[in-house]
This record gives C-alpha cells, structure tokens and sequence, in this order.
C-alpha cells in the first residue's frame, strides 16, 4: 500500500486518539474544512510540518515513529529544515547493522559505482527528453570505475546543470542550496526525496548514518544522500514541468508544494516494472541489505526508460 504524506502549512493540534492521528484545525482562514480529521497512523509515510503554530502531542509522535513515518520540521523559510525517523526499524536491526559495518572496501566501492552510472543514465536520458545531446554522457557513464576515481558523476552534473534549464531565459544556472531560481522547486523536492529513502533505510534495518561513499561527521543520512542520488533526476522532471516556470516564476507557492509533494507517489520503473517512487526505494534498500549480506551483488534502482 503506498503510505499518504501529510502537510500542514496552517495552525492546528496534531494529537493521537484511537491509532488514528486526530487533526485540529486551529485557523478559520485555512483551506481544509473546520473541525477534526482523523487519518490512521499506518496509513502514513511522510509528515511536514510548515507553520510556526502547529502543536503535535508526544503520544502521537511515538506513534509516527513506531510506524516508521518521516517526521519533516520546515523553517521560517518555508524549507524542509529537519527529519525524525525512529531508532528501531526493524526487528533484525541489530544483524543488519552489523552487516552493514562490516561491508569492504571494494564492495562499497562497486555499490558506489553502479549508482553513479544510473545517475548518469537517468540525467542523459532526461536531457535526451529536452532535445539535447547526450554523448558525452553516455561516454561518462560507460566509462565509471570502481569508485569512481575519475569524478565522471561530477562531470556529468556540470555538463547536465549546464543543459537542463536551457529552454529558461536565465542568464546562467548554477546549482547550490542557497542560489535563486528553480533551485528553490529543487532542494524542497530533494527535501521530500530525502526523507523518503531515509524512511525506506530505516525500515529495512539500515543505518542512514553510514554511507557507501558520502562521509560526513556532521550528517546523520550520509547513507540517503547515496541512495538517493539516482532518484534526483525524477524530482528534477517534476521541477521541468511545474506551472510557471517557463515563465521564470520561482516563487514557492502552495501550488508548487503540493506538485512537490508528489514526489512519493511518481511512477517509476525499477527492475522492469511500474512501482510508486516510495515503494521503489524500499526495493533499493532491500536490495542493498541483500548486498551488505552477500546475497546479491547488486542495488536496485529505477531507470529512465
């Protein structure tokens, strides 16, 4: 079943009443109808929180957590700022953990390399969809090493940056966190992504912490910033196809969040079948525990067909 995410961008009480999450409107300006809502808690994958007047009850938010929902805190900015997950996901955690940090070298290094070069397969065939060219692309994909020691996954960015928005009248992309344009459609949709394949590591046992090539001592999913790298360029189509922007209109508007927010249910196409982007990231990390267990010597990801 695929699991609903939730937003709120208005005031109200988040509290917990018979497994259900019981919602307390506590504007009379919002959208939604007046008066109390219930949505069970299983039925929940992903919640963001996007007002300074929200109150979630401690009950509730155990709840959240024993059912494995991303829990997305959003700052003044409107921008997803924090993540809880829950520290047990799995029953068989601990075995996991340890298959996990026991992984070699090599075996990370090749992980590290067969999600690069779907990357790269996914950017080239998303710029091939805008008309452009893609041989160097191709080139680069072909051509990655075992951890990627030649940087192909950097080259392929600046040159697929470079080329993306083109049909926009900007003066010149660059893509950083804290640039203008549709960067801001951008890190709000990787924002979403992220807690997404941080949820689906958390339920298959994993540990977002460690990752299989990004390493950081200050990031907690250094492990979701690996998975998810493959999965950017189905946000970065979303963004294409927003409302306005080829107009130049950046502004994050309630509109554009709500298309943002999609980004659980796109359809994707992974080991050959249409499956939920949600769903799709629990086969990834399934398939990488299977990996770090040596049953398997590859991860699955989707693919642009």
């Amino acid at each position: 079943m695929i699991k609903r995410t939730l937003y709120f961008g208005n005031p109200a009480y988040l509290s917990m009443g018979d497994r259900q999450m019981v919602i307390d409107l506590a504007d009379a300006e919002s959208s939604a109808p007046p008066g109390k809502v219930s949505v069970p808690v299983e039925d929940i994958g992903v919640v963001i929180l996007d007002s300074p007047r929200i109150t979630l009850t401690q009950p509730l938010l155990n709840a959240l957590l024993e059912n494995n929902v991303a829990v997305v805190t959003c700052n003044a900015k409107h921008l997803p700022s924090g993540l809880f997950l829950p520290l047990e996901g799995n029953t068989v955690q601990a075995e996991r953990f340890q298959s996990q940090m026991n992984a070699s070298v090599p075996l990370k290094k090749q992980l590290w390399q067969q999600t690069v070069q779907v990357k790269i397969h996914n950017q080239a065939k998303l710029l091939a969809q805008q008309g452009k060219d893609t041989e160097p692309m191709e080139y680069w994909k072909k051509n990655v090493r075992s951890g990627d020691p030649d940087n192909y996954e950097a080259r392929a960015a600046a040159f697929y940056w470079k080329h993306l928005f083109g049909q926009l009248q900007l003066n010149e992309f660059t893509r950083g966190r804290f640039e203008g344009g549709p960067n801001v459609f951008l890190n709000y949709g990787y924002a979403v992504l992220r807690a997404v394949i941080a949820r689906s590591i958390v339920g298959t046992g994993l540990l977002p912490t460690l990752g299989i090539h990004h390493h950081n001592r200050y990031n907690a999913f250094c492990l979701a910033d690996d998975l998810m790298e493959p999965y950017r360029p189905f946000v970065d189509r979303l963004v294409l196809n927003l409302p306005g922007i080829a107009c130049n209109d950046f502004e994050l508007t309630k509109e554009v969040k709500a298309k943002l927010l999609e980004v659980p249910v796109l359809d994707v196409i992974i080991d050959g079948k249409k499956s939920p982007l949600m769903v799709a990231s629990q086969r990834t990390t399934a398939s990488l525990n299977d990996c770090y267990e040596g049953t398997s010597r590859k991860i699955l990801y989707p693919e642009f067909s």
